[in-house]
């Protein structure tokens, strides 16, 4: 079959070779007779995805000791609550940066749970620029600072890291290990799969284990991240598919050559892309600040709104989709994550220079 060049934010595309894979194992898993969605999750099929799984995702990242990896159900969605109830007292606080609509989200379960102090806020911008991270500091007393590390609608992207007294917490669903992390400045670490590591249906969070004794015992226990790491993240049957999906996914992104390898083709992808709209005479713009453009999700816009809608259709005719911007901002996204073919950005960087010609 011809696939398309998928552009969507998530979920997103994945490597061919992983879907390939999946495929060949569908309806027999590995010689076991059936398949892997059928089998139990305590069987030693799936014990060895799970295990196997895990392991990649520590190696990958270099996850040091005293930190767990959990694989979770309920999207970062319900990391926003999961986080302040495990980590804040009823009486506590937190600190957050609103650096876009994910932000927005996360800030406003955040407040449902205790008070919040923002120590940043990008609102006044539209969300266009980040905050220097030196000039990020916690606030006495605070349970700890979040941020979300790329925002998908706004196209922003932290390039660094603050250094915070309170732990870390980073929403890193849209660009987690599309770059090395230094880890062990982050509490907590959380993301949804569907962007770089797989289908949805399985989130990953990494936590430092010491944090683990300020989940309250009143939690019920799915909410409670110690229920969780002393179960290794079996205590009730786990998104089975999509963690043997994050393992190949895994897998071929060791093959690319790791974290190193795929930052800097995602540098590449990226500078393609911002390098084509600086060259474009104005024909396209993008509003975000030169110093914090994401390299997952490119965002620009063009002289007007028609011209947007036929952009996006004629270039779905071309065999690239998913390029519609947010429906709360409009104009045109284009999400490079990790698994998108280098050919398929230069194919859009082809159109976009012939569209321009063409309606200059």
């Amino acid at each position: 079959m011809a696939r398309v060049y998928n552009f969507y934010a998530g979920p997103a595309t994945l490597p061919v070779e992983a879907l390939q894979e999946a495929q060949k194992n569908l309806v027999d898993y590995e010689g076991s007779g059936l398949s892997l969605i059928e089998t139990s999750h305590r069987s030693k099929e799936y014990d060895a995805v799970h295990t196997t799984t895990i392991d990649l995702i520590k190696e990958l990242l270099g996850v040091p000791s005293g930190y767990s990896v959990l694989l979770l159900g309920g999207g970062a969605s319900m990391q926003f609550g999961m986080v302040p109830m495990n980590l804040m007292p009823r009486d506590g606080s937190c600190d957050m940066t609103l650096t876009g609509s994910w932000a927005k989200k996360a800030l406003a379960d955040a407040k449902k749970c205790g008070t919040v102090n923002l120590v940043y806020d990008g609102s006044d911008a539209a969300f266009t620029t980040l905050p220097d991270p030196a000039s990020v500091q916690s606030s006495p007393g605070s349970s700890y600072l979040h941020i979300t590390s790329n925002e998908t609608i706004e196209g922003v992207q932290w390039k660094a890291f603050p250094r915070t007294e309170a732990p870390l917490v980073a929403d890193m669903s849209s660009d987690i290990l599309s770059r090395p992390l230094p880890v062990d400045r982050f509490g907590i670490i959380y993301a949804g799969a569907q962007k770089n590591l797989g289908p949805s249906g399985v989130t990953i969070v990494i936590i430092r284990d010491d944090l683990l004794e300020r989940s309250p015992e009143a939690l019920p226990a799915y909410l409670n991240y110690r229920t969780h790491a002393k179960t290794g993240s079996l205590y009730n049957t786990p998104p089975v598919f999509p963690i043997y999906m994050v393992k190949l996914v895994l897998e071929w992104l060791q093959r690319q050559g790791g974290l190193d390898a795929m930052a800097e083709r995602n540098r590449k992808k990226a500078a393609l892309l911002y390098d084509a709209i600086e060259s474009s005479d104005s024909f396209y713009r993008c509003p975000v600040d030169p110093r914090y453009r994401s390299d997952m999700n490119v965002v620009f816009r063009l002289p007007s709104e028609d011209l947007e809608k036929r952009f996006v259709t004629e270039a779905g005719a071309a065999g690239m989709i998913g390029l519609k911007g947010h429906r709360s901002v409009g104009g045109i996204r284009a999400s490079i994550y990790n698994a998108m073919p280098d050919e398929g950005v230069s194919k859009l960087v082809s159109f976009m220079s012939s569209f321009a010609q063409a309606h200059a």
